[in-house]
């Protein structure tokens, strides 16, 4: 019989078609116009798994509202570290769709980004305090100089009124306020990169693509074996760099990939749930992201959340998310994906985290176990005057947070976003959830800086660098002054209200 096998030579291919892969193709692109670039997506449509709007635990994340990226020290003290980490790379995002905006790469910002003020929200005497502390940490930092914060009633009323409506006045509550938050559907977003993307010379797009194999040569290039799972036709693809970004796809491509740096490496998926609000009165009261404290042991993506975003066109409002366990690695995966995972290398990891996290494994199961009364009683503690009639249950996305070997612990469950990059850098790979989509434009920029590391320290790419990203190499809370002007600029190119 005949070898029907399609071959294909590119100079990157990226795996996944989300927003991880639709900003490293479009920068490389930018910083390279002749290189070749192939995608693959096995799914008929792009960012349809965690890019996609309902999917994703928490859009426009820049550590606003988040109190798990301030967590509280045993001593009582509060780190802004973290926050303000994640609020500079979501400057460096703006930025960046701003240039592609104003460059005409994407058109229509209004579709994709949007203003809505950003808000914590605590009730009882220890939280108000945890709350106040946390604002006395941020605030005195210049990406959070515009954070405001009040225990009084009627301003907060003020702020939410959906959420104070109903509530007792002689309650203990406080709130901080940030203005300039936004809402941004990485769903659309996405779309718009890879609909400018395709269109160039040297970039090819192939849906319904799956990756079956991942080979390393002794030329240091790989071979990619790919099933068109429409037609049953086989490819192979060869390239010198390949990058993974297929969500909780990664990590069983990883595992294929063989490499020693992927070694100990495991998941524990986390599926979710929206409640969802289908009355556009209710739905009319509410403008602000109100963040709240987590439950003990819940995972940083179950951060309960009373949450206004844009989605296809439309306001909506959801609450969530609840979280459950699957074995699936993604939404559109298979039951067997966690256990086709566990490897002689990462089962001790696994097993070592699973006793370090029992919390974590008994909050799952009571989310499990939750009727549909528990969610609504949830949501009440948020919306006093809920009423079920106006809410309906819908699914949300699958992540897979990230476990690893450690020394001294074993293994470590990781909640962050985690790359991985061979020695060699010729493959990269993204695992992990939150706050990943926010912060992708400075994770894709660094993971070039360790990937193309000879022409990235050209003074041509540098050059580029700093005409997409102007604050490039600088920090914008030490630049009160740079960063004043870099948020009033991308303001004005993305319709924004700061």
């Amino acid at each position: 019989m005949p070898d029907t096998t399609i071959r294909s030579n590119s100079d990157v291919v990226l795996i996944g078609a989300g927003i991880m892969s639709a900003t490293l193709g479009l920068i490389l692109k930018e910083l390279q116009p002749d290189i070749k670039i192939e995608i693959y997506e096995r799914l008929d449509i792009a960012a349809a798994e965690s890019s996609d709007a309902w999917n994703n635990a928490g859009t426009g994340h820049s550590a606003f509202c988040e109190l798990n990226y301030t967590p509280e020290s045993e001593d009582g003290s509060i780190s802004p570290k973290k926050a303000i980490s994640i609020a500079e790379s979501f400057e460096v995002s703006r930025q960046f769709w701003a240039y592609l905006v104003q460059q005409k790469k994407v058109s229509s910002p209004e579709n994709f980004i949007k203003s809505i003020p950003h808000m914590s929200f605590v009730w009882g005497d220890k939280n108000v305090e945890y709350l106040k502390k946390r604002y006395e940490a941020l605030h005195v930092n210049p990406l959070f100089k515009e954070m405001l914060f009040s225990t009084d009633f009627s301003k907060l009323k003020e702020w939410m009124p959906l959420v104070m409506e109903g509530r007792n006045e002689s309650e203990k509550v406080a709130a901080t306020s940030m203005a300039i938050g936004t809402d941004v559907n990485f769903g659309e977003l996405t779309r718009s990169m890879l609909n400018y993307l395709t269109q160039l010379d040297g970039v090819t797009m192939h849906f319904h693509h799956e990756v079956q194999k991942l080979k390393q040569r002794e030329d240091k290039s790989w071979r990619i074996k790919i099933t068109d799972l429409a037609t049953g036709q086989k490819r192979k693809a060869y390239t010198k760099f390949v990058f993974i970004g297929a969500g909780g796809g990664s990590l069983p491509l990883l595992e294929k990939a063989d490499v020693p740096e992927g070694k100990g490496f495991g998941g524990f998926p986390v599926s979710g749930q929206w409640l969802k609000c289908t009355n556009p009165e209710v739905i009319a009261k509410h403008q602000a992201k109100v963040y709240g404290k987590a439950s003990v042991g819940a995972p940083p993506m179950s951060v309960p959340h009373i949450d206004s975003r844009m989605i296809n066109g439309e306001k909506a409002l959801l609450f969530g998310p609840f979280a459950g366990f699957s074995t699936r690695f993604l939404k559109n995966g298979s039951y067997s994906d966690l256990p086709l995972s566990i490897k002689p290398d990462n089962i001790i990891p696994m097993i070592a985290a699973g006793i370090k996290n029992i919390p974590l494994t008994k909050y799952l199961i009571e989310q499990v176990r939750q009727s549909p009364k528990d969610r609504i009683n949830a949501l009440r503690e948020y919306v006093p005057g809920a009423r079920s009639k106006d809410w309906k249950l819908e699914r949300a996305g699958q992540r897979v947070q990230v476990i690893k070997k450690d020394e001294k612990e074993g293994g470590i469950l990781e909640f962050g976003t985690e790359v991985i990059t061979t020695a060699d850098g010729s493959l990269s790979v993204l695992l992990g959830a939150s706050p990943g989509a926010s912060t992708a434009v400075s994770i894709m920029i660094d993971l070039i800086g360790r990937c193309f590391k000879e022409e990235f320290e050209t003074p041509e790419w540098q050059e580029k660098l700093k005409r997409m990203i102007p604050s490039y190499g600088q920090e914008l809370n030490k630049n009160p002054t740079l960063l004043a002007e870099i948020r009033k600029d991308t303001a004005e190119i993305l319709k924004l209200n700061n």
